[in-house]
């Protein structure tokens, strides 16, 4: 499959129950739910971004539920009321990525999402109204509001939630159920 993005091409030859080959065909690049399942599947989808800088990809995926189990299943309010002690759990959680960096951005990132919550409604919203951007104001945007969100994470985050093409490309079987699901990108 020489025209596919070197993801969808790996997690094509993937196995069905595979993590990887779940996560392309069913979530990759599709429109996150509403409502408050939506705000916990896009806090979960950057805090699993921000812990994968570094790292591969397919280790996240199988550790998304202890992930999920050690950050109140991506409750931003309950993560955002984190305490020291909280940290201090994370930091001994063999399940998750014990990075003291990482752990505090996935706290102070859950207070700015409630911000921007309060402000407008949920996060999707916020995400919303910002659509479409450019890759490079998009960057700058994450870089004003978030913390820990590099240019590999943001453009990650964005493709993954639907924000932003490429997840993937004309060939991949995958292209047109993730359109079908709303993806953002092709609506602007």
């Amino acid at each position: 499959m020489p025209d596919l993005s070197p993801y969808c091409a790996y997690a094509l030859e993937r196995a069905p129950e595979d993590s990887d080959r779940l996560y392309h065909d069913r979530r990759y690049g599709f429109a996150p739910p509403a409502g408050e399942e939506g705000e916990r599947y896009l806090f979960g989808l950057l805090l699993l971004e921000i812990n994968q800088a570094g790292l591969g990809w397919s280790m996240i995926l199988r550790k998304e539920e202890n992930f999920r189990r050690a950050y109140s299943s991506f409750d931003v309010a309950a993560v955002a009321a984190y305490t020291d002690t909280d940290r201090q759990r994370l930091l001994q959680d063999a399940g998750i990525i014990r990075n003291r960096r990482k752990i505090d951005a996935a706290i102070e990132n859950a207070g700015r999402i409630l911000a921007l919550q309060a402000e407008y409604g949920a996060f999707q919203l916020w995400l919303d109204a910002q659509h479409p951007l450019s890759l490079a104001d998009w960057l700058g945007l994450f870089r004003k509001t978030f913390v820990f969100t590099g240019p590999e994470i943001v453009k990650e985050f964005l493709m993954s939630s639907s924000y932003l093409d490429g997840a993937h490309p004309e060939p991949c079987p995958l292209r047109k159920a993730a359109i079908a699901s709303g993806a953002k990108w092709a609506s602007s």
